[in-house]
């Protein structure tokens, strides 16, 4: 049971891929959000059952008429939330796994008979893999290979034809402290485009998030693409698999980014990148998060509680244009992208 949200959905998947290998026999079914789903839900050999969190009582109801009569050996119990605890009540399971009483909240410890062991210092996907090993398992090896229907690459081939290098620009947050200045996204975005790269402004549907890209448009020199609110999850996936960086802040999409291969060129100062950044490689981010723990917090991030998020009022001003402008540039060498001066 991992409902939400769209980024610890995505750190699931290498759990699931590791449980596949190792007893493929095993019948695996997923209790997540209805919107996660549409990332997720086409994982071959996955039961799964969609958890609607916007119609409160009647998603739960939904949830247990749909494992009413149904009893399991196992539950992986991987999120802490009250709504989430309740909602474990319609799981029946021999063993109910969760976490270690220093990460539970909301009474979990309530909802469960074993935990994962305790640890601290650990990226947020690790901490998800650990769910296995009580069953005598280990996640050695990181897989996603998210599918991606034809359709949507196809979609994707018509907003991004040829082999341009791509930089997508995903600006918002759910975490709205978490976001860049505007004339700085436009600032990042102007000096790609002189470069000579293709970049494309990506978001959902929501009109803060169009809000915030119409900011940008206006903000900008030399005007992006613009596939705001035009994607799907799937759309964005494919739209990745064109693309060779991404600037973005601690969001969903960093670390679908993160599951397609592509190059995160991560916004850090309100949350810590080695525990939420993007797994596979950080290189590519900013990190201001002990600076953020010094000014806001006053003490270094060493010595504050793991996982402690600093989201106050200009925070993300610590990230400037210059630091993100040469992660930028050390990334396209890196990738040995033909750019212009």
């Amino acid at each position: 049971m991992r409902t939400s949200a769209i980024g610890d959905v995505t750190h699931v998947v290498p759990l699931v891929r590791t449980l596949q290998a190792a007893s493929p026999s095993t019948r695996l079914t997923w209790v997540v959000g209805k919107l996660e789903q549409k990332l997720v839900g086409d994982l071959p050999g996955v039961e799964f059952i969609p958890f609607d969190k916007g119609k409160g009582r009647e998603g739960m109801r939904a949830v247990r008429e749909a494992l009413a009569g149904r009893r399991f050996d196992a539950l992986l119990h991987m999120q802490v939330a009250l709504r989430s605890n309740l909602l474990s009540l319609a799981v029946k399971a021999d063993r109910r796994i969760g976490y270690d009483r220093a990460r539970s909240k909301d009474l979990h410890g309530l909802f469960v008979n074993e935990r994962i062991e305790a640890r601290t210092g650990e990226h947020v996907l690790d901490a998800m893999a650990s769910f296995i090993e009580p069953l005598g398992l280990a996640q050695t090896e990181v897989r996603w290979d998210i599918p991606v229907p034809a359709d949507a690459h196809a979609w994707a081939a018509e907003q991004l034809p040829g082999e341009t290098p791509t930089l997508l620009v995903s600006p918002m947050s759910s975490h709205t402290v978490r976001n860049w200045r505007v004339e700085r996204y436009a600032a990042v975005i102007d000096h790609a485009m002189a470069r000579g790269m293709r970049v494309a402004l990506v978001g959902g549907p929501s009109p803060a998030e169009r809000a915030l890209a119409d900011q940008i448009l206006a903000a900008v020199k030399h005007a992006p693409l613009d596939l705001t609110g035009k994607d799907t999850l799937k759309r964005f996936m494919a739209l990745l698999g064109r693309s060779q960086m991404i600037l973005t802040p601690d969001s969903g999409p960093m670390h679908m980014a993160n599951a397609a291969g592509v190059k995160v060129l991560g916004l850090h100062a309100a949350s810590n990148p080695n525990r939420s950044g993007p797994y596979s490689d950080r290189r590519w981010c900013v990190d201001r998060y002990d600076a953020a723990a010094r000014k806001f917090l006053g003490k270094p991030a060493s010595e504050i509680a793991w996982g402690t998020k600093i989201e106050k009022p200009g925070v993300m001003d610590l990230v400037e244009v210059p630091d993100m402008v040469e992660r930028l540039e050390a990334c396209a060498g890196f990738l040995a992208l033909p750019l212009g001066r």
